[in-house]
């Protein structure tokens, strides 16, 4: 563990250190939140986009989303192994070619010719990429950053990777919707992309991301199972992933079946939904940094307990209750997301928790709690399209809640051995 700076080392330590980021990955979170701008774009129109503009069924929409998060969980579960077989940097480039490369049957054959079987395996497979890129690179921030500022380093990559996707993202497609349409916005967003994660890949300069992170001294194969093994070996990493997995459940589960309930039932326009879209995140942006530092002082068990699971359980409900009471009241609409997404942010220290649950096997441990952010991703569209015919929007919304009182029970066990004991 390394110990805290006296204010005399403070004083000469580099800029982006004192800022909480590791000099030589800096230029990585402008990378990745460029990535995640285009990431981002479709987040807050597309399940619109394809039920109403290419008459798709709720549930064929709900469908490709699932498959999107389930081969998202598998490459968020992937990355951190991987990581430690090959490297940080390699997964990163593994991520940016996949996602450019699967787009591109996605926009060309699928979108294009409303061609569902494509949108299904392109979109789906595109999954494979934002999680290698985004989750090698917290897997290269977990690595080398020093423990003192590992928590705001971390809230930073959050803060990152929400003000891409949905934040900027959604605002940018508020804007270009109206003027150039859904489909060629689309195609912006991988531009986007190819700049955020050629800056990035280009531009950082840290050495031990070029080579495996596992310490181990194991060959790659059993590397690979320790992505799975370390559950049983260390018991709390798993508890961790399932709070990993819980705590944006509901934000996929969201961008999927809001859009159109806002739209279709509550009376939003799509630039009005995309606006709020925008307003929650970019509280949740800087939540994230408030939140990390927080963690850092305080405990990282008791923010994620208390801020994260609780605040999740209540707000949650008021995304759905406050536009159900009050219609389509922009203002209290957009102060009940603001509300989401500051609770959303206090789970950042998941992560600072899960580097240290397994200092032997970083990679593993991310690795699963990468898996459960990318389930997330699939558990938040699937219970969507399997509970909606049967309990409607409220009942989905308090699935979310209940998931959330879970969680708090969970990270209330995630107590760190070795760790201050606020931690």
């Amino acid at each position: 563990m390394t110990g805290a700076m006296k204010p005399a080392q403070q004083a000469r330590a580099p800029l982006m250190e004192r800022l909480g980021m590791h000099p030589e990955l800096a230029i990585g979170y402008l990378g990745l939140l460029l990535f995640m701008i285009g990431d981002g774009v479709e987040s807050g129109f597309l399940s619109l986009f394809l039920h109403v503009d290419l008459h798709f069924s709720e549930e064929k929409v709900a469908l490709a989303f699932a498959a999107y998060g389930a081969m998202a969980a598998l490459a968020s579960w992937l990355s951190g192994a991987l990581t430690d077989i090959f490297g940080p940097r390699k997964i990163m480039w593994a991520g940016l070619l996949i996602w450019l490369g699967f787009e591109m049957p996605f926009l060309l054959i699928g979108i294009a010719h409303a061609n569902f079987a494509t949108i299904l395996i392109s979109y789906g497979l595109r999954g494979l990429g934002y999680p290698f890129f985004a989750y090698g690179f917290l897997c290269w921030i977990a690595a080398v950053t020093p423990e003192r500022y590992l928590g705001t380093a971390v809230g930073w990559f959050w803060s990152a990777r929400t003000g891409g996707l949905p934040t900027l993202g959604a605002l940018l497609a508020s804007f270009a919707l109206p003027l150039i349409g859904g489909y060629k916005t689309l195609w912006v967003s991988v531009a986007i992309v190819a700049a955020g994660g050629l800056l990035a890949m280009l531009g950082m300069t840290e050495k031990h991301g070029n080579t495996p992170l596992s310490t181990t001294g194991e060959n790659p194969l059993k590397v690979l199972f320790t992505g799975v093994s370390i559950v049983w070996r260390h018991p709390k990493v798993g508890l961790g992933g399932i709070v990993a997995t819980i705590t944006t459940t509901s934000e996929f589960g969201f961008l999927v079946f809001l859009p159109i309930f806002y739209v279709n039932e509550v009376g939003f326009t799509r630039q009005q939904w995309l606006q709020i879209v925008t307003i929650i995140f970019a509280t949740n942006v800087v939540a994230n940094l408030f939140w990390g530092w927080v963690g850092d002082k305080v405990g990282w068990r008791r923010t994620i307990t208390f801020a994260g699971a609780c605040g999740c359980a209540v707000t949650s409900l008021g995304f759905f209750y406050v536009p159900h009471a009050f219609g389509a009241n922009f203002l209290l609409v957009a102060l009940a997301g603001m509300a989401y997404g500051i609770a959303l942010a206090g789970f950042v220290p998941i992560a600072a928790i899960m580097a240290v649950l397994a200092p032997e096997s970083r990679g593993a441990s991310m690795s699963i709690m990468n898996l459960g952010s990318g389930l997330s991703m699939f558990t938040g569209p699937a219970i969507f399209g399997l509970f909606f015919p049967l309990v409607g929007v409220s009942g989905v919304i308090w699935i979310f809640a209940f998931m959330y009182v879970l969680s708090a029970v969970l990270s209330s066990l995630l107590k760190v051995p070795g760790v201050h004991p606020l931690r």
